[in-house]
């Protein structure tokens, strides 16, 4: 339902304009299909997995992937501070990992999924950078989301339609397939136009900071895992959302 929401949500921008490639050149825009799918997928495994938490602070480590991966497409050196960036990553998971040990197994299997999503939609997000100047992102973009689309009606088969009857569950798809849609919008547009998607990702990856926050604070009035956990975790994983969130800003200045 979330891509085929973003789908929909990625036709408006054809009127940006842009260029059609030749059918020999449209293996771009699948590769860049996929990983969208792929993060998707792994994002939503992480946090039906284990505690948001958990899972939202890592995905800031983005920004670090993208960093990478910029400069090791463009040849150039790591900077310094990348690997110091790098070191305050590990540790900020260190510490998010270290709480909620009535599950390590699950803890562990939120890290790794959150880890491998973030480095999908980092793929992405460098894949559009360079990209998108040939197609322009009015093209680029609604092919590539048409492809998300299509590749996800091949799922229908397996969709359990009878539980769309259920309001409640009616209530949560629809408002967070939407919003899905909006934030992929968003930050892919951004991307496309500025050609900047390391500084872009900075503001993106803050989330993490206040999504522990968020998560908690949700918990206590709807119900949810976080509920269950004490002040101690709940402040030790700020901490580490903390350091993520300082190494997203040292990758950042690395770059300026």
């Amino acid at each position: 339902m979330s891509n085929l929401f973003s789908a929909i949500a990625f036709s408006s921008l054809w009127a940006l304009g842009g260029t059609t490639q030749g059918w020999t050149m449209f293996w771009q825009p699948v590769v860049i299909a996929w990983l969208f799918i792929q993060g998707l997928a792994l994002t939503f495994l992480a946090i039906g997995r284990g505690d948001v938490s958990i899972a939202a602070p890592i995905f800031g480590i983005k920004v670090v992937f993208v960093a990478m991966l910029l400069t090791f497409v463009g040849g150039e050196q790591l900077p310094r501070s990348v690997w110091y960036a790098a070191a305050l990553a590990a540790a900020g998971i260190g510490l998010i990992q270290w709480t909620g040990r009535s599950h390590p197994h699950d803890v562990v299997m939120t890290i790794v999924l959150a880890l491998s999503a973030a480095f999908s939609y980092a793929a992405f997000d460098c894949l559009v950078q360079l990209w998108a100047p040939a197609w322009g992102a009015g093209r680029l973009l609604p092919i590539v989301f048409w492809i998300v689309g299509a590749a996800s009606l091949c799922l229908a088969p397996w969709v359990e339609w009878s539980k769309f009857k259920d309001a409640t569950l009616r209530a949560n798809l629809l408002p967070g397939a939407t919003l899905v849609a909006l934030q992929a919008v968003s930050i892919t547009i951004a991307i496309a136009i500025f050609n900047d998607a390391a500084r872009i990702n900075v503001v993106y990856a803050l989330r993490g900071l206040w999504g522990v926050a968020l998560a908690w604070a949700a918990a206590k009035i709807w119900g949810g895992a976080e509920a269950d956990h004490g002040r101690q975790t709940m402040i030790t994983r700020l901490l580490g959302a903390s350091l993520l969130t300082v190494a997203v800003i040292l990758v950042i200045f690395s770059r300026t």
